[in-house]
């Protein structure tokens, strides 16, 4: 075997990088039809679990339609990534990666088994809430999967050491862990837990932790490419959101007075949960890239566990 086909041979094959893409994709429009659910209040349109009292197929009409379409999403979803994770285990070469293909399938049982609790159960509080958090989870570590299995992450892309402080890795995982606290703090707004005032205390944290990520980019390493757009992504990402929220808030505050469902209202909650979730993945893609370049991941996480070898760190090329 030369030794470019034993760096192809340790490389996840390009097709399971595709599916996975693929199966992030339906994730994201299955965040969709969980927040259409929540926002219509159609969460006990359907009371039995998994399948509603007429069958598998119900008549598709008010509340049902949102809450039958996002547990047929979520069965996709599941099947996708019981596909995704089974193709892993045969076929990627790092077995750290096969181990967080088959957490993801963890993940998205456990994501069934609270949304059946939910139901069954009425929707209370405490499980409504731990359902949204996980569904962030699962994404994220989808998303995270899409880097891990593409060209970039498995490129011999040089690595530098952090001089400066703070340095850019701590800051950018506190971010993700800022921002995933957000999310918990705004689903258990959304399913009447508590007030809305935490939520608003969180976004001011978020916003500085945001800011703060971003300038150490923006600063330091402008000239890195992955570093600098995502950076720029994540910002965006976090400027639509602080609008959202304002609109979001609005409609809540006046749901009363409009027709319901009241299309603005839902379309305006929804895209807030959404890009939520998008903003979550920004960092948590942000926070990766940086481990690759400075951090130790960069050297384990390349290879599997027989072809890695001790390798000097090298500068990165900024020209």
């Amino acid at each position: 075997m030369t030794a470019e086909q034993g760096r192809e041979a340790a490389r996840t094959p390009r097709p399971l990088h595709r599916f996975v893409v693929f199966t992030t994709a339906c994730t994201f429009l299955l965040l969709i039809a969980g927040a259409l659910v929540t926002s219509t209040g159609a969460g006990l349109s359907v009371p039995t679990w998994p399948f509603a009292p007429s069958g598998i197929l119900p008549r598709m009409v008010g509340g049902v339609r949102f809450e039958y379409s996002h547990r047929m999403i979520a069965g996709f979803v599941g099947l996708l990534t019981l596909v995704m994770a089974a193709w892993a285990w045969r076929r990627e070469p790092r077995r750290w990666l096969r181990w967080l293909a088959m957490g993801a399938l963890i993940l998205v049982v456990i994501q069934a088994v609270l949304g059946g609790v939910t139901v069954l159960f009425d929707l209370p509080a405490a499980i409504s809430t731990a359902h949204a958090a996980t569904a962030q989870i699962f994404f994220c570590t989808l998303v995270a999967l899409v880097l891990f299995t593409g060209d970039w992450w498995q490129n011999d892309v040089p690595r530098m050491e952090e001089k400066a402080r703070p340095m850019l890795c701590s800051v950018a995982s506190a971010t993700v862990a800022v921002i995933f606290v957000q999310l918990v703090l705004g689903a258990a707004f959304r399913h009447d837990a508590f007030g809305v005032l935490p939520h608003v205390f969180g976004a001011g944290v978020v916003t500085a932790m945001v800011a703060w990520t971003a300038t150490i980019v923006f600063t330091r390493y402008a000239d890195i490419a992955p570093l600098r757009q995502t950076a720029k992504f994540l910002v965006a990402l976090l400027a639509v959101q602080l609008c959202l929220g304002v609109a979001a808030y609005w409609a809540v505050l006046y749901q009363n007075q409009l027709p319901q469902p009241y299309p603005l209202p839902v379309a305006i909650t929804v895209a807030h949960v959404v890009n939520g979730a998008l903003t979550l993945a920004a960092a948590v893609w942000l926070s990766l890239v940086a481990f690759r370049l400075f951090g130790p991941l960069g050297e384990w996480a390349l290879a599997p566990a027989s072809a890695r070898h001790d390798r000097r760190a090298a500068p990165v090329r900024t020209s």
